[in-house]
């Protein structure tokens, strides 16, 4: 964030990073004075200006006044007068001048909140007051005063991960906050990015269930589930795996290979599932997640050291992956002899 405000000198020239332009407008608009810093150019301005239909709306055709109101700062009745008289202009640019001339702010609290599929991974402390962490996606920023004696400006840096599931356009705060003791208002831009979470591959599908209705008064039910397999006996250890920097078109072979471990630990063969994984066709190279490879570990193969009848028992595993490239450029070569 930054927030600049002016200083309260008396030296002729508007302070502290504020400017102010006249602009002048019946017809037409005319730019009497770009946006300038000093007072006496500005008040020479103001007295060249010449009433000519300003104060005269012609109905329908006239001046469209929430037109005005939109483009205008809020609140919309301290910076928009149409018609008015001499006490209201007198008003109102009483009021311009005490806005331009604030010194700075004071007891400034920034909060923000981010969305839930965005976490705070750290905080660097910032070059004016201090920063607080409250959880994951909460942060809270406190200076004491800025732009009192000069043009000021402060900054923080945060750095935060995507943790949702999903990818697509994103923003990153739910909401963002500010106060200060002389009531500014400030405005914060409200950031996107795009998350792009790869490709997910899943080489095993998840069990078909048997749909069983029982209706009426039937006091037993026999239903036909089909074949059943021997998969759902013991423990499951279930894998997910990243294979990194996967090049275009090509497909890849991904061995998983598990086995458990002894108190000696030696170790037991548990199995091995070959995945072949499909060719992608990005630009460049992606990382695809294989997700849910699943393996049935059967408590009658305990070799840990636990209860092999206690289904609670704690079991030592390894887990090894190799994985290569299906599709090469590699052609044996013709044998030539030569005598």
């Amino acid at each position: 964030m930054t927030h600049e405000a002016t200083d309260s000198g008396q030296d002729g020239t508007i302070g502290s990073g504020s400017r102010i332009g006249i602009v002048s407008f019946a017809d037409t608009a005319a730019a009497d004075t770009q946006l300038i810093t000093g007072t006496a150019d500005l008040k020479a301005a103001v007295d060249n200006l010449t009433a000519g239909g300003v104060c005269q709306p012609r109905g329908a055709d006239g001046i469209d006044v929430s037109v005005l109101n939109d483009w205008a700062t809020d609140p919309d009745a301290s910076h928009v007068a149409v018609t008015p008289d001499d006490a209201q202009l007198e008003d109102l640019f009483a009021d311009l001048a005490a806005n331009i001339s604030k010194p700075g702010a004071t007891n400034l609290v920034v909060g923000e909140k981010l969305n839930p599929d965005f976490a705070i991974v750290s905080v660097n402390q910032p070059d004016k007051g201090t920063a607080v962490q409250s959880d994951d996606t909460t942060l809270q920023w406190s200076i004491p005063q800025l732009g009192v004696s000069g043009n000021e400006g402060a900054s923080l840096e945060c750095f935060i991960r995507h943790v949702g599931q999903d990818g697509g356009t994103k923003a990153v705060n739910a909401s963002i906050t500010y106060s200060d003791t002389e009531g500014n208002m400030v405005s914060f831009p409200s950031p996107g990015v795009e998350v792009d979470c790869g490709i997910s591959v899943l080489p095993e599908k998840c069990p078909v269930p048997v749909e069983v209705d029982a209706e009426g008064c039937r006091d037993s039910l026999e239903v036909d589930a089909g074949d059943a397999y021997l998969e759902s006996l013991g423990r499951i250890l279930q894998l997910n795996v990243t294979v990194r920097h996967v090049y275009p078109e090509k497909r890849v072979a991904l061995a998983v290979i598990l086995t458990e471990l002894d108190p000696e630990g030696n170790e037991y063969q548990r199995g091995m599932k070959a995945v072949a994984l499909p060719a992608h066709h990005y630009a460049g190279c992606r990382d695809i997640v294989v997700r849910c490879i699943k393996f049935v570990l059967p408590e009658t193969l305990n070799v840990s050291g636990s209860d092999p009848n206690s289904m609670c028992g704690q079991r030592k595993f390894k887990v090894r992956l190799i994985a290569h490239n299906i599709d090469t450029d590699f052609r044996c070569c013709d044998c030539v002899i030569c005598l």
